[in-house]
């Protein structure tokens, strides 16, 4: 048993995935170097792409953004800088997150502090809502968890429509989520925290989306999709799809 998981350590490690084309505009590469950002987040770069994928998604400075369940702050420490003085940034951490670990809160807090423009919020995942009409919406390893058992049938199809509303028309939905094989029933997202790409498209576009294309710049061949994703053998190694969608207009 050990000499597998060992070895499938090493073939995730080494599994080399050849980067789309994706050229990094100067605003972006200028807010990856802001020094608000810390060392730690930093160092997650070379591993997430945050350049490549906010690219991809085509945020520019005075956009006005939400990060999705922003977690840690990871992508709102980018986007802040990056859409600068005349943009804003919505800090998404939902109430159910915050109740499920209260040191969510804190993170929003730091990640938050001494950014002006940067809004946190903290609604429900039923009830959020932003002040206007957002240029862009970032999530990021968060889709499957609206398919968990907690949420209601059809929870996250509302969440999606929710988000479209939220949308200014031409507006971007970026999603990135760990690759799950075929489950059209979403059973993946509380067994493994990952979701089937083919399903989580579907129910997107079900919401009005028009689907605008692929990077494939996480994607991992070598990862067999059927270990949880908190699994050592492949946590940071997980192969991961970045859907961009937007709203006709």
């Amino acid at each position: 048993m050990k000499p597998i998981a060992v070895s499938a350590a090493l073939l995730l490690a080494c599994a080399a995935v050849p980067a789309a084309a994706q050229s990094v505009p100067a605003p972006v590469a200028t807010a990856l170097a802001d020094t608000g950002r810390p060392p730690a987040d930093k160092e997650r770069d070379a591993a997430r792409h945050p350049g490549e994928i906010l690219a991809f998604a085509g945020v520019k400075p005075g956009d006005k953004v939400a990060d999705f369940v922003m977690g840690g702050g990871y992508w709102t420490r980018i986007l802040a800088p990056l859409v600068g003085s005349t943009g804003k940034v919505y800090a998404y951490q939902p109430a159910e997150f915050i109740k499920f670990r209260a040191a969510y809160a804190d993170e929003q807090k730091a990640a938050v502090a001494g950014r002006a423009n940067v809004v946190p919020l903290s609604d429900s995942l039923g009830s959020f809502s932003f002040a206007e009409p957002l240029d862009a919406i970032v999530t990021v390893q968060n889709w499957h968890d609206l398919h968990l058992k907690a949420a209601p049938a059809g929870f996250a199809g509302t969440v999606a429509k929710k988000l479209y509303d939220s949308l200014k028309p031409g507006g971007v939905l970026l999603v990135v989520d760990h690759v799950a094989n075929a489950d059209p029933g979403f059973a993946a997202p509380d067994s493994l925290h990952r979701i089937d790409p083919a399903a989580a498209r579907a129910e997107i576009e079900a919401a009005g989306f028009r689907f605008d294309g692929e990077l494939p710049l996480l994607r991992n061949a070598a990862d067999p999709h059927t270990a949880k994703v908190f699994d050592p053998a492949i946590r940071g190694k997980t192969d991961q799809f970045v859907y961009r969608f937007r709203k006709p207009g």
